[in-house]
């Protein structure tokens, strides 16, 4: 598909009430992977050596302590997320992530679990004053859940921007990427690479490697069961970031679970196979399956079959390169 902008359309007689020229704009990158490239970027002072924050570890489960899938990579004072699950804003705060720096989003698929705060990451950022519009990527699909975003927030819009308030006209907008396989994002700071994954019927999933300017690689694997892709995209990384459910909890879930997690997700010893084949530096678990299990259990199982470093993530840890 060409290139091109699409307004975000309202359902008839639901007309906004902002000027035109205030219109949100839809990118469409549907089957190309050229990057979206940032050349006009000046190079940011090195704050650190590339760091990773897990915002959100958790599941679909309403899990007090984990806040659902969001990853922060942040180079110099650039933040990159993969995924926006619920939480992800008041995450990002906690972790002392600037509001304006929250610009930049790469979601793995469509999943409820990973998108639902997507919302909070368009609006909560711009009553906080940021200017720049969101940069969104995804999969097909990623522009009508944006524009579906803001049909559904077009009065809190106009009232920000009309009423006393006086917002700025931008920071709401969202430039929504619908990206394939390749090379998706360039600048200054990262290059962005994304491949699909199987994750059970959807048609479109992916992975997405970052390679930051420091020599950093850091792998995510979004929602995924067993792949080769995994192990290819992820040799040598720094970070490899995988979901994983606890097998010999699984093998006790009703025929019908069986069935769908086996399909959707990767288990414990599969994971550890897709590890020993890529060896990264430190494999970091999240979005962790263990229906009453432990987790003392789960890196038991991983480690009969991976002898390297891994660890199961918390929200807001902190990872500097492979550490």
């Amino acid at each position: 598909m060409a290139q091109g902008l699409l307004p975000v359309r309202f359902p008839a007689g639901a007309t906004p009430r902002w000027p035109a020229p205030l219109a949100v704009t839809i990118v469409l990158l549907a089957g190309c992977a050229a990057p979206q490239e940032k050349a006009a970027l000046p190079a940011r002072p090195l704050q650190s050596a590339t760091r990773v924050i897990t915002l959100g570890t958790g599941t679909p489960n309403a899990d007090p302590d984990r806040s659902g899938p969001a990853t922060a990579i942040v180079v110099g004072d650039a933040v990159y997320l993969v995924d926006c699950g619920p939480g992800v804003v008041r995450r990002a705060a906690a972790a002392g992530l600037r509001m304006e720096s929250l610009t930049h989003a790469f979601l793995t698929h469509l999943h409820s679990d990973h998108t639902a705060g997507l919302s909070d990451l368009i609006f909560t950022p711009w009553v906080l004053e940021r200017s720049q519009p969101l940069e969104l990527f995804g999969p097909p699909g990623t522009a009508g859940l944006a524009e579906g975003v803001l049909a559904a927030y077009k009065e809190d819009i106009a009232m920000r921007i009309h009423g006393l308030e006086g917002a700025n006209p931008t920071g709401y907008q969202v430039k929504a990427r619908e990206i394939a396989p390749g090379v998706v994002y360039k600048d200054a700071h990262v290059t962005v690479k994304a491949f699909a994954v199987p994750h059970g019927s959807w048609k479109h999933a992916y992975g997405y490697r970052f390679e930051a300017r420091d020599g950093k690689v850091i792998v995510i694997s979004g929602d995924t069961t067993r792949s080769p892709a995994m192990a290819e995209h992820a040799r040598g990384a720094d970070l490899l970031i995988h979901e994983v459910y606890l097998e010999s909890m699984w093998a006790k879930r009703p025929p019908k679970w069986k069935k769908y997690h086996q399909t959707f997700h990767t288990s414990s010893r599969d994971l550890a196979r897709i590890a020993a084949q890529a060896r990264p530096k430190l494999l970091v678990l999240h979005h962790v399956l263990l229906w009453g299990g432990r987790e003392e259990d789960l890196l038991a199982e991983i480690r009969g079959f991976y002898k390297g470093p891994v660890v199961i993530a918390k929200d807001l840890q902190v990872f500097d390169g492979g550490n």
